[in-house]
């Protein structure tokens, strides 16, 4: 996914570098805020341990722990309600953009997974705002597709060759590229962001006619909202540093990225 942040005035401090920003699709007008919470992906990507053989029975719990998809490291999340919903929500589930390795596309989760998630990690939500909140989540992952496809087509790869093998979120675990991100804004605090990513994950894309996979990291960040007050965030995607192919792209695109500023600079004087 190649780099999407929003653009910042001169004398603001600078996020990582970007194409566009990436516009909230909901309507925030109309809507009360929300009590603030910290910024970080409602969904728990990390695998659960098994429990003991001889612990007792936990209380009933609407998500199977046990039956967790390789994939994308989720267990497969319930579609009841829970014991302290106070009205259903839908559970229909959206088909994504994104081919998976077996010829399917990756289907969202519905509302009321997307619920069952935000219970099962202790965050009491109300139901009216999670169908805002899977809006959101599916724009972000569909930006981070497009992002990722920009990379390889860079590198001959035609976008509808490609396939989303597996992924894994990674929340509070930096990048080397934002602790790198985090240190700049210590030295120079007047230009660079302090602001770290508030989730992050790692993607492994397969290109056609081999099983070559490439991995790519996707870090989200949270920009100053529009003057309407709807929310925009930014996305960081590159590939990882784990072949000479992403060392070239990578310095390629930063070469890029700083000859058009430069040119940009000039044409302003």
């Amino acid at each position: 996914m190649g780099q999407t942040a929003s653009s910042q005035a001169a004398s603001a401090p600078v996020m990582p570098s970007s194409t566009s920003p990436a516009k909230c699709p909901v309507d925030h007008t109309a809507m009360k805020p929300a009590s603030p919470a910290p910024a970080k992906c409602p969904v728990d990507h990390t695998p659960l341990p098994t429990p003991p053989a001889a612990a007792p029975a936990p209380a009933k719990c609407p998500v199977d722990h046990n039956a967790v998809d390789a994939r994308n490291n989720m267990p497969t999340l319930s579609q009841a309600p829970t014991a302290s919903q106070e009205s259903l929500l839908p559970t229909d589930r959206e088909t994504s953009s994104i081919p998976r390795d077996d010829g399917e596309h990756w289907e969202y989760p519905s509302p009321q997974q997307f619920h069952n998630a935000l219970a099962r990690k202790g965050m009491e939500t109300p139901e009216e705002h999670v169908e805002m909140m899977v809006q959101i989540h599916n724009f972000l992952n569909e930006r981070a597709w497009d992002e990722v496809c920009k990379w390889e087509e860079d590198n001959g790869v035609p976008k509808n060759a490609l396939q989303l093998v597996k992924f894994k979120g990674r929340p509070g675990e930096l990048s080397p590229k934002a602790r790198f991100q985090q240190l700049a804004a210590w030295l120079l605090p007047e230009r660079f962001s302090s602001e770290p990513p508030f989730d992050r994950h790692d993607w492994i894309v397969r290109r056609p006619g081999s099983t070559e996979d490439v991995r790519y990291v996707i870090d989200y960040y949270s920009a100053p909202p529009l003057p309407d007050g709807s929310p925009v965030f930014s996305l960081d995607v590159r590939p990882a540093l784990d072949s000479p192919w992403s060392v070239s792209a990578r310095a390629k695109r930063a070469w890029q990225e700083w000859s058009a500023n430069e040119e940009a600079a000039a044409h302003a004087h």
